[in-house]
């Protein structure tokens, strides 16, 4: 009798323990629908896909060996001979690898490089002890590595300089990704495409202090609301342009010196597709190594643009 009451009581407490978990798991799913229809509240299934897949490529891009989580780097040459290394008494001070590498000579627009013997400094694998460094802007740019550290240079308004990576830098441990804007159909805009002819001249500032004079081939012309807005483009290049811009999150949500957004150029028709949900921040927001271009005067859009990516960082 005795042991008839405890099998009775204790097949009691297990169906309850199974329905108590039953109808935790139950809410636990409810919560984490309901969470991501509140995160994606206008978003087509397709988009999101579209999106998240074209994310993922972009944080892969990031942690490439060219990309921009590696960056130790930024020195700007000056003409003539330039001492190179990490001890104290070079003109260009790295901030680890060997003591002392050897020389760089800026002369003519034209950069080579005269090593110290016995440094085992490569190009693709190759002892490199004299050579002339193609720039960032040459069709085939030279690269040369000591250890973990690659380099090459960079030619820009401001002159030519070495970009500096660290190919173990520690963001590539550490970066956890970018906080983002839910995804919505609504900021994924058809824009009329209005074509400048001649090509308007605008003036691009960079992060370090210099102007650029670019050519814009039009503007994309759009409305949210009742407001309509443009936004001058750039060419990118085979069958893209791109926008720098910023708008009413930036220096908020989003990076203060705006974000990028890249497009097909416009149809027979003269529509371009303004996909606000792949806005990207410009790499000085992960590293104060890179030469980013900001938003020339006439993208500073009136408009709350919640949608692309988020600030990145505490102090950007």
């Amino acid at each position: 009798m005795y042991w008839a009451y405890i099998r009775e009581f204790t097949t009691k407490i297990i169906i309850k323990k199974a329905n108590m978990k039953f109808i935790l798991n139950s809410l636990v799913a409810l919560l984490i629908f309901y969470s991501a229809c509140s995160e994606n509240p206008k978003a087509d299934p397709n988009l999101i896909k579209e999106v998240e897949e074209w994310h993922q490529k972009r944080i892969s891009r990031l942690k490439e060996e060219t990309g921009w989580l590696n960056l130790a780097g930024l020195f700007w040459l000056k003409e003539g001979e330039n001492k190179i290394g990490s001890a104290k008494d070079n003109d260009i001070i790295f901030p680890s690898g060997p003591e002392y590498i050897g020389s760089l000579f800026l002369k003519d627009s034209v950069v080579t490089i005269k090593m110290i013997s016995g440094q085992n400094i490569m190009n693709n694998g190759v002892s490199a002890p004299e050579m002339i460094l193609k720039d960032d802007y040459s069709d085939s740019t030279t690269f040369l590595q000591a250890g973990s550290l690659k380099w090459n240079i960079i030619r820009r308004t401001k002159g030519f300089g070495i970009r500096l990576r660290d190919l173990n830098a520690v963001l590539l441990k550490t970066f956890d990704g970018i906080e983002r804007f839910p995804i919505s159909d609504e900021w994924r805009i058809k824009a009329k495409f209005e074509k400048y002819d001649p090509p308007k001249k605008i003036m691009i500032p960079d992060i370090v202090g210099t102007i650029d004079e670019e050519e814009s081939p039009g503007a994309a012309v759009f409305a949210v609301g009742d407001k309509t807005f443009r936004i001058d483009a750039l060419d990118a290049g085979g069958n893209r342009i791109w926008f720098i811009f910023a708008d009413q999150t930036s220096g908020i949500e989003s990076y203060g010196a705006g974000r990028f957004l890249y497009t097909d150029k416009p149809d027979s028709n003269g529509i371009v597709i303004l996909d606000f949900n792949k806005a990207y921040n410009p790499p000085c927001v992960f590293t104060k190594f890179a030469t980013c271009p900001l938003p020339p005067k006439d993208n500073y859009l009136k408009l709350k643009i919640t949608a692309g990516e988020k600030m990145w960082g505490e102090n950007h």
